[in-house]
């Protein structure tokens, strides 16, 4: 049964998410607040976090970014009251893989949440890719760029292997987040240009030439020119 972490001060609305998600079959575990976020994660190495951003003693954006700065590759899922694209962006920019604006839809989270675990259940196939310098090993979850180690995150590197799975070929913005994100965004494609953005970062870093090209109007294409 699959492991889901909670954290959220709101004492109301995390009894409301625990009952909602137990519904769904879930093992659902709690915390309050960053620190004993942190603590959960290594006690009981949960699939996914449904993470508020604005808590006590250590918020959200601070649980995500020491996670990921211990290489910790857990899918999760942000909560937070601000809905203005810059705070979109930073939270995405943080490591977070999906972001969700309150108030919602106890249906949404549930559909979110699963989007998440069968990206867990649907690991990249264990054989290792390689493209114009990139090599990717999805079993290992090492990227690395002419010999340079590539930190990833697991939406980052998700989105790397369905490109080095199509190279040369051009992917329409809806086919990528169906396949990488798992659900419909209701046509919203600014996360993927934030992770585009994000790998194109890593990618061109130290002045290697771009690699992951725009196609205006259709999506993104992975190529040398």
């Amino acid at each position: 049964m699959p492991t889901v972490l909670i954290v959220d001060d709101d004492q109301k609305l995390l009894k409301m998410l625990q009952r909602t998600l137990v519904y769904e079959g879930l093992h659902v575990i709690t915390a309050v607040n960053g620190e004993e976020a942190l603590a959960q994660v290594d006690a009981c190495q949960p699939e996914v976090i449904v993470l508020d951003w604005m808590m006590p003693k250590m918020d959200g954006l601070t649980v995500v970014q020491q996670l990921r700065a211990e290489n910790n590759q857990t899918f999760i899922l942000m909560l937070t009251a601000r809905d203005a694209l810059e705070n979109r962006v930073e939270g995405l920019e943080s490591g977070a893989d999906d972001y969700l604006v309150k108030p919602f839809a106890p249906a949404e989270l549930v559909a979110r949440v699963h989007a998440l675990l069968r990206r867990v259940a649907a690991q990249p196939a264990s054989q290792s890719l390689t493209f114009a310098g990139l090599y990717l090993d999805p079993l290992t979850h090492e990227a690395r760029l002419d010999e340079t180690r590539l930190e990833l995150t697991p939406t980052e590197f998700e989105l790397l292997h369905y490109f080095m799975q199509h190279p040369r070929q051009v992917l329409e913005r809806a086919q990528i987040l169906n396949t990488v994100w798992g659900y419909d965004f209701g046509g919203d494609d600014n996360v993927l240009e934030v992770y585009v953005g994000y790998l194109r970062k890593k990618l061109e870093a130290g002045g290697h030439a771009r690699l992951i090209h725009t196609v205006r109007g259709i999506g993104y294409v992975l190529r040398v020119e």
